[in-house]
């Protein structure tokens, strides 16, 4: 989907409905042979959004986007929404290969978007964690997320923040010609699009809405 070179860095949050929004769009392209680097960086919301005062607003435009792009979503909220994901951030941090990383995201954003799972609860990502991954293989990342976790994500969130990142989804972008940028939102996945030379991916449903 991509020109040669591109690149994309997606910071996420699974607390974010429209980080899993960006996730689910994209994900499909990630293993493009035209997409030379396409990273996804666990970061901690909490730490890039001062403001709160949001609720009315993520409500309508997170089913807004889920309607468009045909994303699962329930209608109503989480309930206690929205949950401290700092705990399980860090153990996402740990995860060192991208295709692991991809499918806990893949679970935890369904568990959390679609069946409402406490996913941030230590015993509930334990849980999943090991699901996906195996036992011993979980049991060492969750193992090194209060020190080695801390640190990543701490890094990846100061990264977000070094590129500009004010909320989620944020893309680092770069393009063939060695430029880069940051966009911020589903809907300014069009413009990531012309930024990157993209082929136009379609006029109708969530496409439409951002081209």
């Amino acid at each position: 989907m991509a020109a040669a070179g591109a690149e994309i860095t997606l910071f996420v949050d699974v607390v974010s409905p429209f980080a899993y929004e960006a996730f689910h769009i994209l994900r499909p392209n990630e293993e493009s042979p035209q997409i030379s680097v396409f990273t996804y960086l666990c970061t901690y919301l909490t730490d890039l959004v001062a403001e709160t005062d949001k609720d009315t607003w993520i409500v309508r435009e997170r089913l807004r986007w889920a309607r468009a792009f045909g994303i699962p979503m329930t209608t109503e909220m989480p309930p206690d929404f929205p949950p401290n994901t700092l705990h399980l951030m860090r153990a996402l941090s740990c995860v060192g290969d991208q295709g692991a990383l991809c499918a806990l995201l893949a679970r935890l954003y369904a568990d959390f978007w679609v069946r409402h799972v406490p996913v941030a609860q230590p015993d509930v990502f334990g849980s999943v964690f090991k699901d996906v991954l195996g036992a011993d293989r979980a049991d060492n990342v969750l193992a090194e997320a209060a020190a080695k976790g801390k640190a990543a994500l701490q890094a990846n969130t100061d990264r977000a923040f070094a590129a500009g990142a004010f909320g989620l989804p944020w893309l680092l972008c770069t393009n063939a010609q060695g430029e880069t940028d940051g966009f911020w939102g589903v809907d300014h996945l069009g413009q990531v699009a012309r930024f990157l030379g993209l082929p136009r991916p379609g006029d109708t449903g969530g496409w439409k809405s951002v081209l």
